[in-house]
């Protein structure tokens, strides 16, 4: 099709007119059009075609707003019937027109006909006949048979009184325009969201219209619900800026709906703005601008959109996904992801706070999830009592009914989740000061097909995170979450709620000895106690939460020594015992955040309870011994449940699982690989009463890893001087430390008196020593115990006392250091110590009892144990005691 109004042609009156063909985009009134030629890569040009030789009515006019001098004029009689017979007839349709005349004004004057040629019906003639229009006459030439047939039209119309032509003057046909509403929110709200009949007059933008509501003649401005399009912006100096699509945007509203019939649903009034929702037989424009890439979802209105908002986010997804117009650089918040990481099932281990879970993958790896575009509940000002610990879940309000409906809904099931976006961490400095938070997987969490967060919104336990417009990082069913909180402000649910918020008292008596002590009878007298486990310290250490009794205790598993993991001591950091870490992990899964049931038996001198603990029928102390993860306390032995442990232990020798820990062997341990380093300082700490001998080992098969990383370090300092004095000193700290050969040693800092006496600990290799700073420096990371942790171990021998007399000890210290330094020998740990395990050594190549040595030369004396499974070794050392000096030296002092 040839675009007519794309190729402007003057007419020239001596010249037949030239054809021209376009489509009508609107009806200005019953004698003028405006035409536009066909889409080529963005709006059409368009030109406006006044009818020939006839006169229609002029349509009502609204005054100037600001201006005084105007005011409103109405319709004149017939004249919005003459335009909507001709929209009717022609808006939307193709036609083809000839120019007849132009004024000096610009104004263009033909012919138009419907269709592709003069073939088609004469627009002009057919509003003559229904005598909606008049013929200028004036002027008529008598060689133009169109004027002369228009005449004939009129003067028929007239005959048959048509139109203008019938009796009364046609006073019934002028409309009653209201250009405002009085009460606009009012007048929405009666409507009760019904459908209402109207024709779009103008189009502002791809989202805003205006309307002419019917049959009462409202014009109203409506904005489209949910969504926003690229709009025109008006300049300071009143002119119009266009952004990306906007010019776009709008020819595509009005190419579909200016002067259609349509039905708008009025669906809210904020701020004298009308909300709603424009239906077209041909479909919705909401839906139909989202899915083009013209507009993009809003919050604030996506609310009252009764569609289905679901419908505009699909839409929307639509477009983002295929990256049309507005949405041409757009790049999903998961891109980045694979399909398996996007979407998984997961098992819940942990709800750390209001919307943040700890799951299991399938690969057996532990993920935090935050759920996504929820906020929990959080303190509103000041903590009250100062003098009081503020624990956020008992004093922050509903924090804790938050965290016990996730608990009762999610701990130890299977749930979807699908990630819905990253969020990056922020340093302090991003957050003015505010601390700093980690990176963070954000997703939406299902079980059952319920959605988590939505649920936890509907009860009134977590609130709905507000986003920028443009900040696309938020919950896949952000509607649904929205709407779930609008539902919980409306029944007044939790935070909404206007009651006095829910207080939780809750005692706190891990620790406290004195109340402890009064609070044991009870428990004792109980029997089975309900209780949740709030935390695991180790795989026996545990924090319960008694519901009844509102309390907060530590409990401590009877029956079983199980192995302990790293911690704190006054000599430095205790390295933990072998499996430790393991036994913590299977408690942990098996009992955390649960509901279980406790057997209070008695309690420890520092306020901690011991006793059973059963979950689902199973005995946690059972089970870890079971598991090869724990052994046989000789306490046991008073407890009913004493031939089930040793029926468990004794199953998990046979089945030989982690029997490092059932019986721990460690082959091939070799004390001090660095000959260089002294071990004076590392014996004759004392335990209690009396000493133990206490040394440093390193695992061979660790000791080519250190060597190779001593190598990198120290050629790393060769290539790079460290300068001396830089580094600052401070208790806790990793450095590296130059020792008494020259050679630099990884190390931490226990103590700073001065600069020139810092305390440092080898963590590789066992000593200590004061150093000035100058012989300090920082750790490089590609060195720090993150690349290989401390490798010194420390031990002492087990079944022995050393004794108490300070040159016996020094003999036996003398005879340690001459036997085992810098010599390979065997280890085995036979039970746990208060400071570090007990062990027995064997020289490497005679497999000679080290210890059982000390005790034949009468150095020390043996240590009874009351385990029933110790007792042989006890005995073959005590076959070897001799009554030698060391005896009488050991028991002299206790004499006195």
């Amino acid at each position: 099709m040839a675009s007519a109004v794309a190729a402007q042609v003057q007419s020239n009156p001596a010249s037949a007119p030239q054809l021209q063909r376009g489509i009508v985009k609107m009806v200005l009134s019953g004698c003028a059009v405006i035409v536009r030629g066909q889409p080529r890569g963005g709006p059409p040009p368009e030109r406006q075609i006044n009818l020939s030789n006839i006169r229609a009515g002029a349509l009502a006019r609204r005054a100037v707003q600001g201006q005084t001098d105007t005011k409103d004029t109405p319709d004149e009689p017939w004249a919005f019937q003459a335009r909507e017979f001709l929209r009717k007839k022609v808006i939307g349709k193709e036609v083809c027109f000839t120019v007849e005349n132009k004024t000096p004004q610009g104004r263009e004057y033909g012919m138009v006909y419907l269709g592709k040629d003069t073939s088609g019906e004469n627009i002009a003639e057919s509003l003559v006949t229904e005598g909606l229009a008049t013929v200028r006459r004036e002027g008529i030439r008598g060689n133009n048979p169109e004027q002369a047939r228009l005449c004939d039209l009129e003067d028929q119309a007239k005959a048959a009184k048509k139109g203008l032509w019938t009796e009364g003057g046609g006073a019934h046909t002028v409309r009653e325009l209201k250009y405002t509403i009085e009460n606009p929110r009012n007048f929405v709200d009666s409507l009760h969201q019904k459908p209402v009949n109207a024709i779009i007059e103008h189009v502002r933008d791809g989202c805003i219209v205006r309307a002419l509501l019917l049959p009462d003649y409202y014009l109203v401005t409506v904005m489209l619900s949910g969504i926003k399009c690229p709009t025109f912006k008006r300049d300071a100096d009143g002119s119009e800026t266009p952004e990306p699509f906007s010019a776009e945007a709008k020819f595509f509203t009005e190419s579909r709906l200016l002067q259609r019939d349509v039905q708008i649903i009025l669906e809210s009034c904020p701020n004298q703005v009308i909300l709603g929702t424009i239906l077209h037989p041909n479909g919705n424009i909401t839906e139909l601008l989202l899915k083009e890439g013209f507009a993009r979802c809003v919050d604030w209105s996506m609310a009252v959109y009764t569609q289905g908002a679901e419908k505009l986010r699909a839409a929307e997804r639509s477009a983002k996904e295929h990256k049309v117009r507005i949405w041409k650089d757009y790049v999903a918040p998961t891109a980045n992801l694979d399909q398996k990481d996007r979407q998984f099932v997961a098992k819940v281990m942990q709800v750390v706070n209001a919307d943040a879970i700890v799951v299991k993958l399938n690969s057996g790896e532990h993920k935090t999830i935050h759920l996504s575009s929820i906020r929990p509940p959080r303190l509103e000002g000041e903590v009250q009592d100062k003098d009081k610990r503020f624990r956020p879940l008992y004093d922050i309000p509903y924090m804790f009914e938050a965290r016990e409906f996730l608990r009762k809904k999610l701990i130890g099931k299977k749930v979807n989740v699908t990630v819905d976006y990253i969020r990056a961490a922020t340093s302090a400095m991003e957050t003015g000061g505010v601390p700093a938070f980690p990176e963070r997987t954000c997703a939406t969490v299902t079980i059952g097909g319920i959605n988590i967060a939505e649920a936890l919104v509907s009860k009134g336990l977590a609130t709905v995170i507000r986003y920028r417009q443009d900040d696309d990082q938020r919950s896949s069913h952000y509607d649904e979450l929205l709407a779930a909180e609008a539902r919980a402000i409306k029944n007044g649910k939790g935070l909404h709620s206007k009651k006095e918020v829910p207080i939780h008292r809750v005692a706190d008596i891990s620790g406290e000895t004195q109340k402890a002590k009064q609070f044991l009878p009870f428990l004792q007298r109980a029997g089975r106690s309900e209780a949740v486990v709030e935390y695991v310290f180790s795989g026996s250490r545990l924090k319960l939460y008694m519901p009844k009794e509102t309390c907060l205790i530590t409990f401590l598993l009877a029956g079983i020594e199980c192995p302990r993991g790293s911690r704190n001591m006054p000599s430095g950091m205790q390295v933990a015992e072998p499996y430790s870490e393991e036994a913590t992990i299977f408690t942990k899964e098996l009992v955390l955040q649960r509901e279980v049931e406790v057997e209070v038996e008695s309690m420890d001198k520092a306020g901690n309870f011991i006793g059973w603990l059963h979950i689902e029928g199973v005995n946690l102390s059972v089970a870890l011994v079971d598991n090869a993860l724990s052994k046989v306390h000789f306490t046991a032995e008073r407890s009913s449940y004493y031939k089930t442990l040793l029926s468990a232990e004794e199953t998990a020798r046979q089945r030989k699982e982690k029997v490092s820990l059932v019986e721990i062997q460690h082959p091939d341990v070799d004390v001090f690989l660095n000959t260089s380093l002294k071990f004076t300082d590392l014996a004759g700490k004392c335990d209690g009463l009396h000493g133990d001998v206490h040394f440093f080992v390193i695992l061979i098969c660790a000791g080519t890893k250190l060597e190779s990383l001593m190598e990198s370090m120290r050629g790393e300092i060769a290539a790079q001087p460290l300068v001396e004095g830089s580094f600052t000193p401070r208790r806790g700290d990793f450095c590296i430390a130059k020792f008494g050969d020259g050679e630099w040693y990884r190390a931490r800092i226990e103590k700073v008196e001065s600069p020139a006496k810092v305390h440092v600990y080898y963590i590789d290799y066992g000593n200590r020593e004061i150093l000035s700073s100058t012989r300090l420096a920082a750790l490089s990371p590609a060195f720090s115990t993150r690349t290989l942790p401390p490798q010194a171990t420390e031990y002492t021998f087990a079944f022995i006392q050393v004794p108490q007399d300070e040159d016996a000890r020094t003999d036996a210290v003398d005879s340690v250091v001459r036997d085992i330094q810098n010599t390979q020998c065997l280890l085995n740990v036979e039970y746990s110590g208060i400071v570090c395990p007990h062990v027995t050594l064997q020289f490497a190549d005679s497999k000679d009892d080290v210890g059982l040595g000390l005790v034949k030369e009468g150095l020390v004396m043996v240590d009874v144990r009351k385990e029933k499974h110790l007792q042989k070794m006890v005995s073959d050392k005590h076959a070897h005691t001799s009554n030698t000096r060391t005896q009488i030296v050991r028991v002299e002092p206790l004499v006195r």
